[in-house]
Formats: C-alpha cells, structure tokens, sequence
C-alpha cells in the first residue's frame, strides 16, 4: 500500500476512535490534559507500527494495548513521579476542565467519589480495574494487554475492587456492586 493511502487509513481510524481512547486514558490517569498527552504517545507509537497494527485481528485492541503499555511506562519513569508531583502539588489531583462535561450522564456525585477513589488505587490496579470493568474485557484479555498471567489479573482486580470498596462510602457499594 502507498505511504498516503496508509496515512489515510491511519487519519480515519484515529478520528474515529481518538475520543473512546481520550475517555480510557483519563480513567487510567485521572487527568484531561495528562489523557491528551497519553492518546498522543499511543497514537504516535501507533503511527510507528501501523503496518503491523492493520494487521491485527482487534485494531481496538491493539491501539488499547498502546495506550495501556504507554500509561505503565509513565508510571514506572522517575521523571514522571517527580513532575506529576509537583505539577499537581503533592500528589493532588489536578482541577481540570472536562470538555466532554455535557456528554456525561448520571450521577454526578458518584461519579467525582469514583474517579477519586479510582485515582488513589496503584496504576497496575487501576489499569486492571479499568480494562475488566470499563472496558468490559475477560481475564485473559486483559492478561494480554497488560503482559501478564491471569492469576495476576484475577489478584490485581480483587486488590483494586477491595480498595475501592474502602475508598467509597459504604452505602454506594450495593449500586456498584448491582451493575
């Protein structure tokens, strides 16, 4: 195929889906602006592998698994901890405008107690929790993603449900827990 029919092909996928990805890397990081900068290092490593990414039988999947991989390496970069530190001062989360505001439904309250409680769990448990239960992936598709044995998917769900189960109020727990 010629460089600018795969850059097309390219374009047309990451219009189509650049919004979905821009939701899964704020659930991963918390932060709409640190999510934009997410989407943009999963889409340029995506651009880098496009002929193989194509190829792949779940292109969904495969850019999911970018963005995911993009998210663990941040996390583990000293660099990363130390700017994100100070940048949001002392580890709090940043206020940030959500441009996608109108578009959210439901209640609000709840929403703004789990994103918080979601942002306090470690990135592996987070990553976990978002991609079985955001995502609605299987263990073994989320052990793919994530490079990991199933059992370890099963422990970091477990771990990552007990935490936001103590992180919340316990009266919420059976409305989650009935979805």
């Amino acid at each position: 195929m010629a460089k600018p029919d795969r850059d097309a092909e390219f374009t047309e996928y990451v219009s189509a889906r650049q919004a979905w990805l821009r939701r899964v890397a704020f659930l991963l990081c918390g932060d709409w602006h640190r999510a934009d900068d997410l989407v943009q290092s999963a889409i340029t490593k995506l651009y880098a592998y496009w002929h193989k990414a194509r190829r792949a039988d779940n292109l969904d999947g495969y850019a999911r698994r970018t963005l995911v991989n993009t998210y663990l390496a941040e996390q583990r970069s000293g660099w990363a901890k130390w700017t994100i530190l100070h940048r949001f001062g002392g580890g709090e989360t940043a206020p940030d405008a959500d441009p996608d505001r109108a578009a959210l439904t439901g209640d609000l309250d709840l929403g703004l107690d789990l994103k918080t409680a979601l942002a306090k769990l470690p990135p592996r448990q987070r990553a976990t929790v978002v991609l079985r239960f955001y995502c609605d992936m299987s263990v073994e598709q989320t052990a793919q993603v994530m490079g990991c044995s199933t059992g370890n998917v099963k422990s970091q769900s477990s771990r990552g449900l007990a935490n936001l189960r103590s992180l919340l109020d316990p009266n919420l727990i059976p409305v989650m827990e009935a979805n």
